[in-house]
């Protein structure tokens, strides 16, 4: 088959797979987001909070009656379903139909009020998820928009890997496993979550591609050698980069934050490493055309100097709008981690707290880490295999700094599935496909006939 066959082969897989579970993947933020899209839709807030909380119950009902199935004492009883979710809707219902009947700041906005206004003032500022669920939710209703709207953009997560993987030149089976391990690895189970983690992830990917793109020179597939044709790849990249910035401003702020200071700061490393290398004056560098790879005894180019400038270009705009949008400032936040969402009073001191907070939780995650060392080694096979791509390597550990950098910003351990820092995940992924490049191009012995010993064969 062709490559582009595989790649959606692989896709299907992973959607089929995800029919194991179609409700049931909340966390307690993702009803915000639901009613959020309803209310985009045209849903009454009372409307958009009873679907919201059938979706919601109705997953927890779901998994009750699984665990009892299971359970070695009471699995022959009665199903807990029905109980379950009665008691849920109830619940959910009573408490917002009291925030409602408050009127004022408690339903301000487009999120039912299914927490306190500062809390919920959070999530308002974050309408790009919410914007991406509408035409599902409105087509196939709640369970099973929300449920294809994750397979979707985490299946396309997958694919933005293969391009990544293609056009730094990586072998085709090699793409398909970094696709294959986006699947596998915690980052799919993230992407599936009804939360902003899956866009933020394809959107790092896409301007990761666009940086690979500028780097390059080349598209890797057919496909986007067409796109690129008539823009060229640096132009191609170069918009790529900007646009995924642009889109994660919406999603989710602090990431297009991040993600552009770490990008303007690997584009300054490659400029400065490769005018190194270049010894500063045309003369020193390598004659064109002889065993020239990218990053390697050449100017820093133009292609690098634009992603500097939209990366810088990206951190003062997230700046400035959310100034002049008056989003929740970095005070705000912390103050939000701990008072336990606002639901203690605020902290006097909340940075000396927070400081503190933050070397414990540090101390206590790596303690953590080392009793079950799956993710530190695969974060440093996959930086050792960024290092076959010097150049592209730096960004790639730009992009999977930046699942670091949202960890730090919310130093909390009681987070299920460790999701703020899901985008590290992408630098084993994109990386170990790099690291097994050496096994594609090993010689292969292959018995001739008549003779005793085998010859090489380079595949």
């Amino acid at each position: 088959m062709r490559p582009r066959t595989w790649v959606l082969v692989l896709a299907a897989v992973f959607a089929v797979l995800q029919l194991a579970d179609v409700t049931g993947r909340d966390t307690p933020d993702s009803k915000n987001y639901v009613s959020y899209a309803l209310t985009l839709a045209g849903a009454g807030k009372r409307e958009a909070a009873a679907e919201t909380v059938d979706w919601v119950c109705a997953g927890k009902a779901s998994a009750a009656e699984r665990a009892q199935r299971v359970d070695v004492l009471r699995f022959h009883a009665p199903s807990p379903a029905g109980r379950v979710s009665a008691e849920c809707r109830a619940g959910e219902l009573r408490r917002v139909e009291r925030r409602l009947r408050a009127g004022g700041a408690q339903t301000d906005g487009h999120v039912v009020p299914f927490v306190a206004p500062r809390l919920r003032h959070i999530f308002e500022v974050r309408p790009g998820y919410p914007v991406f669920l509408v035409p599902f939710v409105t087509v196939f209703g709640v369970t099973w928009g929300v449920w294809l709207a994750s397979v979707l953009v985490a299946g396309a997560g997958g694919v933005l890997v293969f391009l990544v993987l293609r056009t730094v030149s990586v072998p085709v089976p090699l793409a398909l496993t970094g696709q294959t391990l986006y699947y596998v690895l915690p980052v799919g189970t993230t992407a599936m979550r009804p939360m902003t983690e899956g866009l933020m992830l394809a959107l790092t990917l896409t301007a990761l591609w666009g940086c690979a793109l500028v780097l390059t020179g080349r598209a890797g597939t057919e496909a986007a050698r067409a796109v690129t044709a008539r823009m060229g790849t640096t132009r191609t990249g170069t918009a790529l980069a900007a646009g995924a910035l642009l889109a994660l401003f919406a999603v989710k702020h602090s990431q297009a934050l991040f993600l552009g200071a770490c990008l303007a700061g690997a584009a300054a490393v490659v400029a400065l490493w490769r005018r190194r290398r270049h010894g500063g004056s045309p003369g020193r560098g390598r004659s064109p055309g002889r065993g020239r790879s990218p990053g390697r005894g050449r100017s820093p180019g133009r292609g690098v100097a634009a992603i500097a400038v939209v990366g810088c270009g990206a951190v003062a705009c997230t700046l400035l709008l959310a100034r002049l949008l008056r989003y929740p400032s970095e005070a705000e936040s912390v103050q939000d981690l701990l008072t336990g969402h606002y639901t203690h009073p605020d902290r006097a001191h909340p940075w000396r707290e927070f400081l503190h907070l933050e070397f414990d939780f540090w101390v206590e995650w790596l303690r953590r880490q080392l009793t079950a060392p799956l993710f530190p080694a695969a974060l440093a096979a996959g930086a050792w295999g960024a290092r076959r791509r010097p150049a592209f390597g730096v960004f790639l550990l730009a992009a999977a700094a930046t699942g670091i950098l949202t960890q730090a910003g919310h130093p909390d351990i009681t987070v299920f599935g460790d999701r703020l820092i899901v985008l590290a995940w992408l630098l084993p992924v994109v990386g170990v496909p790099l690291l097994l490049e050496p096994l594609a191009h090993r010689p292969v012995p292959v018995p001739v006939q008549g003779a005793v010993k085998a010859v090489g064969v380079t595949r």
